[in-house]
């Protein structure tokens, strides 16, 4: 079995046991281990994996690395472990940050809670390391892109020159994303006026400012749609074939059709639907309320009527999103940190049903 396989079978696993998850020392045995042991290391022989690695710090004692990964007698990776669930903020990095500048040969920093992987690198001073992650990887939504990235960190596929050098890159590509999204969601007055002094003739005003602020916010959905359409919609044309009628015979085969990637409705989505039902159950009657998921979201329809859309879950990213819907039905998506975040929105989801009547 390839790597990628291994991985999808592994966050497959780990999506049906992370429940039963509860302590730190669980995560470790139970996620962090099996992810070691799927990079090609033998977490049980103490000269590739290290628990409790020794990284005292100047008159601190007793301070140890939850793993080490060693190549060559030297440790090349320091891993510290959170318990599963647990926030991985800037506070969780002290430690981490702490034993990577007393270990010279160590150049990879992962914090994780078993699910969520943020590697690290010293790529801005030499043996500090940085403040902010390269990568991220979420177990729970793998993304296909990193993967390459992860295979340079595998016992057989070590490659730290490559590594770094792609670091570099993913950690600001990564950062000049999460800047894009949020002023895709809400744009800021720098964009507003930049974007605004190219189409409009006039003086950009305040009232001017305000007014594009929202056409902005539209232009960008609007082209993410328009974009997310003209790639469903060439991926539905099947170039014909040029025949050649003097050259077929009657034995020629059609090949079968690749069968579509069935859609896979999570755990996640069935609880935002039906805490959607429960907000709306004194507003409309709850059987008029039909969840329909499709590859890219789960939709959420007032009688299982396209037309009559009531919201959005966009749940499949590591950032999650609820979509709302004004009256000309245009989405507004908006990021929510946890299932029970929709709460906070009852209102809008209430107003959305009055568009229908």
């Amino acid at each position: 079995m390839d790597f990628p396989a291994r991985l999808q079978e592994l966050a497959e696993k780990i999506h049906q046991t992370k429940e039963l998850v509860q302590t730190e020392q669980a995560t470790k045995s139970a996620l962090i281990m099996p992810f070691l042991q799927l990079l090609g290391y033998d977490v049980f022989n103490p000269a590739e994996v290290v628990p409790e690695y020794t990284a005292d710090v100047g008159i601190k004692k007793g301070e140890k690395a939850d793993f080490a990964i060693l190549r060559d007698g030297q440790p090349v990776m320091l891993i510290e472990c959170k318990c599963c669930g647990a926030a991985l903020d800037a506070g969780k990095c002290s430690q981490l940050f702490r034993y990577f500048h007393t270990i010279p040969t160590a150049r990879i920093g992962i914090l994780t809670d078993g699910i969520r992987y943020l590697f690290f690198a010293d790529l801005d001073k030499p043996n500090v390391m940085d403040q902010r992650p390269f990568m991220e990887f979420d177990m729970l939504a793998p993304d296909k892109a990193l993967v390459s990235e992860l295979l340079k960190l595998t016992k057989t596929n070590w490659d730290m020159a490559a590594t770094l050098s792609a670091a570099t890159e993913l950690k600001y590509t990564t950062a000049l994303k999460s800047v894009l999204a949020a002023e895709l969601l809400n744009p800021g007055d720098d964009l507003v006026r930049l974007l605004a002094n190219k189409v409009y003739d006039g003086t950009v005003t305040a009232k001017i400012r305000e007014l594009f602020s929202g056409l902005t916010q539209r232009a960008f959905q609007q082209l993410v749609n328009d974009m997310i359409n003209d790639r469903l919609t060439s991926a539905m044309i099947v170039p014909s074939k040029l025949q050649d009628t003097t050259s077929q015979t009657e034995n020629t085969e059609r090949q079968p059709e690749e069968p579509l990637r069935k859609v896979h409705t999570t755990e996640e989505e069935h609880e935002g639907f039906h805490l959607v039902k429960a907000i709306l159950r004194r507003t409309v009657d709850p059987k008029r309320i039909i969840m329909r998921d499709n590859q890219s979201y789960c939709g959420v329809l007032l009688d299982d009527n396209n037309r009559k859309p009531l919201c959005r879950l966009h749940f499949n990213g590591k950032q999650k999103y609820l979509g709302l819907f004004t009256a000309d039905k245009t989405e507004e998506r908006v990021p929510i940190a946890t299932i029970d975040d929709i709460y906070t929105h009852a209102d809008r989801l209430r107003e959305t049903v009055g568009f229908y009547g």
